[in-house]
């Protein structure tokens, strides 16, 4: 693809409605990604199983997401 059909097409993309434009990125974005391998699919299995145990366990305490929510917030507002 040439550089001006790139242009064009970005150009064109950048051109439509927001919820448009977060599909196509969102879209060329997935196209990026490799289809994950059985092993990395069952390592994330067992990492998600692992977590999920402790939290029911309680060794993990879950933080609601309306406090992290506040603290990002926070710390997004803080002049440095």
């Amino acid at each position: 693809m040439s550089v001006t059909t790139a242009n064009r097409i970005i150009n064109s993309a950048l051109r439509q409605p927001e919820k448009e434009r977060a599909r196509i990125a969102e879209t060329l974005i997935a196209s990026l990604d490799a289809a994950p391998t059985p092993e990395v699919e069952r390592a994330w299995q067992e990492e998600i199983d692992g977590r999920l145990r402790e939290i029911d366990s309680g060794v993990i305490e879950c933080t609601p997401w309306e406090q992290v929510r506040d603290r990002l917030y926070r710390n997004a507002h803080v002049r440095r």
